[in-house]
């Protein structure tokens, strides 16, 4: 499950980060960039113009969540991306890859992740710690069987 958490709090900064260009998009001046966004992306200032205008404007939206937050939200993002930071770039892919495998799956298969998701994240770590001990003692065709399983159980 921890891989699970991973996987999507990692997928999440990704696809927040990717930059897909948009020539029709003229992005955002740093002139029209509020104040305190401007302080957010103050290392960004120098060469603001010479990003890809998808990037600033990104950047702009990133900048505007990161104020919405709170202390400790803010503490959580920044532990996520020094996380990602030192992943390798296989383990990047990897975790871009099973994200956009989560991305194409219809909305009630992705609300019932997240809900078992939840589900777990309430159980006590000493829980969740002999749950994944149990999962892992599985022989690998019975854990085949349970996410198949689990894959196709409607949300409860």
């Amino acid at each position: 499950m921890k891989t699970l958490v991973t996987f999507i709090l990692s997928g999440l900064l990704w696809a927040s980060c990717a930059a897909a260009a948009d020539p029709d998009h003229a992005g955002v001046r740093w002139q029209d960039l509020k104040p305190e966004q401007q302080e957010v992306l103050r290392k960004f200032e120098p060469r603001w113009s010479d990003l890809p205008l998808a990037r600033q404007e990104q950047l702009a939206r990133g900048s505007d969540r990161w104020l919405r937050m709170n202390p400790e939200q803010r503490q959580q993002a920044k532990q996520r991306f020094e996380h990602w930071q030192s992943l390798d770039p296989q383990q990047r892919r990897e975790i871009r890859r099973r994200y956009q495998e989560f991305r194409s799956l219809p909305p009630d298969e992705q609300a019932r992740i997240r809900q078992n998701f939840r589900r777990f994240k309430q159980l006590s770590p000493e829980q969740r710690q002999e749950l994944r001990e149990r999962f892992r003692q599985l022989p690998p065709e019975e854990r085949q069987r349970l996410k198949e399983e689990w894959r196709h159980r409607q949300p409860q």
